[in-house]
């Protein structure tokens, strides 16, 4: 199991100096969330590759920029946009490779969108075989105003795919759904592949792991008791901390609890 950071959690920075600051701290396990269709040249992901390899890091996954666009690229009856998307995927699965990584995050469809959720699963999995081409998976996450924050849809979508369907957990967007994180990763467990991890209070619903009530001891004890091998990413907003060595911080604490 590896604990890391998204570049996401630095964000408005740059992607690329984003991805140099984990590095400089010494952080060897991180996630890319890009922020601009430009960032997918290959003279950017050279850059990228650059910073990697000097910091020796390891990219567990990417996370499209497109992320709020899914819905109405891939998820709606207009096909002809979902075959453009369909191809974006396919680069981005290309970028993930290049750069080490696993996975590819999907917010996915918003609760207006036409398709059924048989139809829903017929298009996650359409990028799934265009992304494994190039041995990346697509991981739907669970995110808050979207159907993958509704427990009932992550059921039906469980039952129509089975083994196919591939999670990735964010412990602040259950928390956001109205879920306890817990109960939902008791349920899902032999679907998630990924964790996105922060912490809340009644004050907050996204704070650096260990600042608020969630009990990250026991909840490392359970993944090591499951032989959870993946990675853990602490993905936050920039209101969570007022200086980025609190994140730092926070990551090295979390790598003493495991």
């Amino acid at each position: 199991m590896n604990i890391g950071i998204s570049t996401a959690s630095f964000y408005p920075l740059e992607t690329e100096l984003a991805l140099e600051t984990i590095g400089k701290a010494g952080v060897k396990t991180t996630e890319i969330f890009f922020n601009a269709e430009s960032e997918l040249k290959p003279s950017f992901v050279d850059i990228l590759t650059d910073i990697k390899e000097e910091y020796g890091m390891n990219i567990t996954a990417v996370h499209p920029t497109m992320s709020l666009a899914e819905s109405f690229m891939i998820f709606s009856e207009y096909e002809r946009r979902f075959y453009e998307a369909l191809q974006k995927f396919a680069r981005y699965s290309e970028v993930a490779a290049e750069l080490g990584a696993k996975y590819i995050i999907l917010h996915g469809g918003k609760p207006n969108g036409l398709t059924s959720d048989s139809e829903y699963c017929d298009r996650f999995m359409q990028l799934n075989r265009e992304t494994r081409k190039n041995g990346i998976t697509v991981l739907q996450e669970n995110v808050v105003n979207y159907r993958s924050g509704d427990i009932e849809f992550l059921r039906s979508i469980s039952e129509i795919l089975g083994d196919d369907a591939q999670f990735c957990f964010d412990i602040k967007q259950a928390i956001r759904s109205g879920y306890n994180p817990t109960d939902l990763i008791d349920e899902f467990w032999d679907n998630i592949k990924h964790f996105h991890i922060s912490d809340h209070s009644l004050a907050s619903d996204c704070m650096l792991p260990l600042n608020g009530k969630f009990d990250f001891k026991s909840f490392f004890t359970t993944l090591k008791n499951r032989n959870y091998d993946g990675a853990c990413i602490i993905e936050v907003y920039k209101n969570a901390y007022k200086d980025t060595k609190e994140i730092f911080d926070s990551n090295k604490k979390l790598i003493e609890l495991i």
